[in-house]
């Protein structure tokens, strides 16, 4: 189980971090990924953590978001500096076995969903 949190509201040029808390796994085996999904949009990559703790960005957040993770809390995190409006959207995260992925088809357990909205 995925359980993701730390949305909000926040103005543009704000920082945000949400969380995402894992139950029921060996949260160190799985990769991690945020993904977004924008009203009338498709979910889209955001980032990904391997387990090995290796990163990767969409080029839209690229130098502006960080994946993070602590392992000893099962806990996956993504900070998310200089927020503009079009960030706005709910973020999930997901996870698949060791290896890391941008596709949304290749994750295998995702949470809920939290809210991120970026007011101008």
């Amino acid at each position: 189980q995925l359980v993701e949190s730390g949305g909000g509201l926040v103005h543009s040029g704000g920082s945000l971090r949400v969380s995402c808390a894992a139950s029921g796994l060996t949260f160190s085996n799985y990769a991690v990924g945020w993904f977004r999904q924008a009203p009338g949009k498709e979910r889209e990559f955001v980032a990904v953590i391997s387990w090995t703790s290796l990163t990767d960005y969409a080029g839209s957040v690229k130098g502006r978001f960080t994946i993070s993770r602590d392992n000893a809390k099962s806990t996956a995190y993504l900070q998310m500096n200089s927020l503009k409006p079009e960030d706005t959207a709910i973020y999930y995260c997901a996870t698949r076995w060791k290896i890391p992925s941008t596709q949304t088809d290749e994750f295998y357990t995702w949470g809920q969903g939290t809210q991120v909205t970026v007011s101008s």
